[in-house]
């Protein structure tokens, strides 16, 4: 199952996909379409899953899913 999920991390305050799963810290995963994304921003997931406050920017993962 996990080759299937998109790992996501948080770099700055923004959340960006991490494929090669190298960066470091807490991360969050996620089925690599855009309906799980907008799934996951709807739950508010992200914020939950990283332990941190407030919304985050997911612009970056959203151009990445694009692709």
């Amino acid at each position: 199952m996990a080759g299937e999920l998109l790992r996501v991390a948080l770099v700055d305050g923004d959340l960006v996909p991490d494929p090669r799963r190298r960066f470091g810290g807490r991360g969050a995963w996620l089925h690599p379409d855009l309906d799980c994304l907008g799934r996951a921003e709807r739950r508010r997931a992200f914020p939950r899953a990283l332990r941190v406050p407030g919304p985050l920017d997911v612009t970056a993962l959203r151009e990445w899913l694009e692709q």
